[in-house]
């Protein structure tokens, strides 16, 4: 299984002035725009952080999902939420012929924590021996920064604080995230029962 993200987060749905101000940066200097970039790609790290301990994407950006089976024969857990759209199913054989299912065969089931993609007959489409299926979707809370739920969007500011004040330290082994930022997402961690099948 391989997830492969299609599209990034643009610079302006970042909020570099707003992080700026929750760091009680000074204004006003003729090199204002230099620490631009150090925020952006702290506010990035810290994103990429929290979306890989809760399995959550925070702006909406476009996947997709390769299976080499079905984990159920008639619908298949997608490995992030919340997703807004399933937008192609396409089976692929040995031979690397792609076949794309018809769209009226599936149907996203969303939930909170493992969203699936659900066929609207018996099954979804067989994959053969030696064959995968991509699954193509987007999935996020929203494109803009004000759509994300307010206390993911606090832990990303803290946890991008705590980059930033030690950005020096970088790479000497300091792994863990602060307690206020674990406090922050734990309700929004996936819980897996039955080895990771139906939550």
């Amino acid at each position: 299984m391989m997830l492969i993200e299609q599209t990034t987060v643009p610079t302006e749905a970042l909020p570099v002035e707003e992080f700026s101000a929750h760091l009680q940066l000074g204004t006003g200097f003729a090199d204002d725009g230099e620490q631009a970039p150090l925020l952006e790609a702290l506010l990035r790290a810290a994103m990429a952080a929290v979306e890989g301990r809760i399995g959550k994407v925070l702006l909406t950006r476009d996947f997709v999902w390769t299976v080499t089976a079905w984990r159920e024969a008639d619908r298949q857990a997608l490995p992030v939420a919340p997703v807004v759209d399933v937008t192609r199913l396409t089976v692929i054989d040995r031979a690397d012929n792609a076949t794309d299912a018809e769209v009226g065969t599936y149907r996203l089931e969303p939930d909170t924590h493992r969203p699936h993609v659900r066929a609207t007959g018996s099954a979804l489409p067989t994959i053969g021996i030696g064959g995968t299926a991509e699954i193509a979707f987007q999935a996020g809370f929203g494109a803009a920064w004000d759509a994300i739920p307010a206390d993911l969007a606090q832990a990303v500011f803290l946890l991008a604080a705590h980059y930033y004040e030690h950005r020096a330290a970088a790479g000497e082994g300091e792994k863990a995230m602060p307690f206020g930022v674990n406090m922050l997402l734990e309700r929004w961690r996936t819980v897996r029962i039955l080895g990771g099948g139906i939550c």
